[in-house]
Order: structure tokens, then C-alpha cells, then sequence
């Protein structure tokens, strides 16, 4: 029988390329979130104020500064109930102002895309936010498996904030 042999200790089998995954931890840095808001106004209004990145240090409170690095590129950072900042790029990925889309890929201390989504609901307006990020901050990837919780509630509240603040705004227009 002339079979190669497929068992781990064969002297012909490469070492794996990268470190196997963690077992018992297998994402524990990777974050996905969605939120669902519904707001009294119309779709393209809030199409309108979503785009505008720049101003949304002016109606949610957590996003502290924003600076634009072109038409399509920008960092922000943010910083909320927990006493760390995080610095992100953006760099715009869809904008589909009749499909009611606006995505951006993400780097930085935290690395991977986010996405919102904009329909009509009755008279006012569904925004969906999607996120799916690495942790890249060291500090926060060392708490990974015990700060998990804290994170998610940081990222519960900013959402909140959010989602209250852009209803003012939305009022305010």
C-alpha cells in the first residue's frame, strides 16, 4: 500500500502556517453588534444627518472628535463610560443614498466595518447600525475575556446616546 501518511508527527507534513485558533476562546476579540432605532422622521432626512460624519460630535455625545482626511476618509475618536479612548480611521466603502446605505471599513484600535441602514417605516424612519470589529487595542485585547461584558454595556450606552441624540437633532432641523 503506497498511501502517503496524514498523521500529525509524519516528517512530511508542513507545520501550520499560524498559531491554532483559541479552543475555548475562539473570537474573543471579535465584536458584532446591530441596532435597531426608529425615529420620527422622514428616510432621507436622516439619510441626510448620517452622512455628514463631521457633525456628529455636535448630537452624540461620545464621538468627540471627527476629522476629515478627504471626500471619502476620516479618523474619529471616541470615547464613552469606560476611561479609554479609541482612535479609528474610516474610510468610506458604500454610499447609496437610494438604497438608504452608508458603510465605512474601519482601522485602528479597532479594525473591521460598520453599516447603516435606512428605510422608511410608517411615517418616520428605521436605522439599522451592523458593526462587526477586532479588537486591536492591546490594553483592551489582554481584558478580552473578562471585559467582554463592560464592553458590550460601553457600547449598549453609546448607542443609546446616539440613537437619543440624533432624534434631537432630527427635531432641531
Amino acid at each position: 500500500m503506497d498511501r502517503k501518511r496524514t498523521d500529525r508527527n509524519h516528517p512530511d507534513r508542513k507545520p501550520p502556517d499560524r498559531k491554532p485558533p483559541d479552543r475555548k476562546h475562539p473570537d474573543r476579540n471579535r465584536h458584532r453588534f446591530r441596532s435597531l432605532w426608529t425615529l420620527p422622521a422622514p428616510a432621507p432626512a436622516v439619510y441626510r444627518v448620517l452622512e455628514r460624519i463631521e457633525d456628529y460630535p455636535r448630537w452624540w455625545p461620545q464621538i468627540r472628535e471627527v476629522t476629515r482626511r478627504g471626500d471619502t476618509s476620516g479618523t474619529v475618536r471616541i470615547r464613552a463610560l469606560l476611561p479609554y479612548d479609541l482612535v479609528l480611521t474610516l474610510r468610506e466603502e458604500r454610499r447609496d443614498c437610494a438604497a438608504g446605505v452608508l458603510g465605512v471599513l474601519i482601522t485602528g484600535d479597532l479594525e473591521g466595518w460598520a453599516r447603516w441602514t435606512i428605510t422608511p417605516a410608517g411615517s418616520g424612519t428605521r436605522a439599522v447600525y451592523d458593526q462587526e470589529v477586532d479588537v486591536r487595542k492591546p490594553l483592551l485585547r489582554r481584558l478580552a475575556v473578562p471585559g467582554r461584558p463592560l464592553l458590550r454595556a460601553n457600547h449598549a450606552l453609546m448607542m443609546r446616546a446616539g440613537r437619543r441624540g440624533l432624534a434631537a437633532r432630527l427635531e432641531a432641523v
